[in-house]
């Protein structure tokens, strides 16, 4: 038995907020435009599954929660959605 307290509902919701800020990012805006939004929205989910792993864990999230929500801002804040055109931007 392990003395760890549960996430709140408040530190599961922030976690789930920034889980769709990682992969509710803006479509791309012609098919030219495909190939890196792809590579980011590629990028932001493999740390948004490996951060959804670490929580979901049998044993739990040894960090906790809000090291791990902490962790997924950082590596978002490394792979931003841009290096494309996105749908409804000025031509």
């Amino acid at each position: 038995m392990t003395d760890r307290t549960e996430p709140t509902a408040g530190e599961l919701r922030e976690l789930l907020a920034v889980v769709l800020e990682a992969l509710d990012i803006p479509y791309p805006a012609t098919v030219g435009d495909a190939e890196a939004h792809g590579k980011v929205l590629s990028d932001r989910a493999m740390h948004t599954v490996i951060s959804l792993q670490r929580v979901l864990q049998e044993d739990g999230d040894p960090l906790g929660v809000e090291w791990t929500t902490s962790y997924l801002r950082e590596r978002l804040a490394e792979h931003p959605p841009t290096g494309y055109r996105a749908w409804g931007e000025g031509r």
